[in-house]
């Protein structure tokens, strides 16, 4: 029903998203060094809850509301890009903060956890764009029914998402440590997500292309 080629590019896009830093890495790591790896995997249970959302969205056709209302999705992408430089200031400010140095947070319950990886996730404009703009372009009609390339394609992207973001939850401890104890690299790992997360919202806010989708 889809093609390797589709497999390995949607993969392949999900993958370079995923190492990118965004909302939902800010948030495992920050979770997972101030409150344990137990609190970043229940939080990364609602990030997974989250694309769960998504694919359900997609499968249904939403991208076509997009794509019949323009204007609604160009304010998606300017909401996102307004998070993401939001996201940047708090990196590079005088006195910003990293990921990896956190500060102390109240311990949360598993409920909170779970509800806010959640909503980083339905709020992640990285995300939205992905299952909106880019997926459909992996579709192709001529090989059967759109849905069903929609959720195999999108269970493709979770999947690598999932496992990547868990790695991440697992040694976020360990990466913490290192940069606790090397302050240079802790300013230059600030620098480089802040000027990532800057460089993503200029390029989403400046892209004038449509919502894409495939039809039966």
């Amino acid at each position: 029903m889809v093609g390797t080629g589709a497999l390995v590019g949607i993969a392949l896009v999900a993958l370079g998203m995923v190492l990118t830093p965004g909302p939902n890495m800010v948030y495992l790591v920050s979770r997972s060094v101030t409150q344990g790896r137990r609190a970043g995997l229940v939080s990364l249970l609602g990030v997974a809850a989250g694309f769960g959302v998504y694919l359900a969205a997609a499968v249904a056709g939403i991208a076509t509301v997009f794509v019949l209302v323009p204007a609604l999705y160009t304010a998606v992408k300017l909401a996102g890009a307004a998070y993401l430089l939001w996201l940047a200031w708090q990196a590079l400010r005088p006195g910003g903060q990293s990921p990896f140095a956190p500060q102390p947070l109240p311990p949360d319950g598993a409920r909170r956890l779970f509800t806010m990886g959640l909503v980083t996730n339905l709020l992640n404009p990285k995300i939205a764009i992905l299952y909106v703009s880019l997926l459909p372009q992996f579709i192709d009609p001529a090989r059967g029914h759109v849905a069903a390339q929609s959720l195999l394609l999108g269970s493709t992207q979770i999947a690598v998402a999932l496992t990547v973001n868990a790695l991440i939850v697992l040694s976020a401890g360990s990466l913490a440590g290192f940069f606790a104890r090397r302050p240079l690299w802790l300013r230059v790992q600030r620098l480089v997500m802040g000027t990532v997360l800057a460089g993503l919202a200029v390029r989403i806010a400046a892209d004038r292309s449509r919502a894409a989708v495939a039809l039966p």
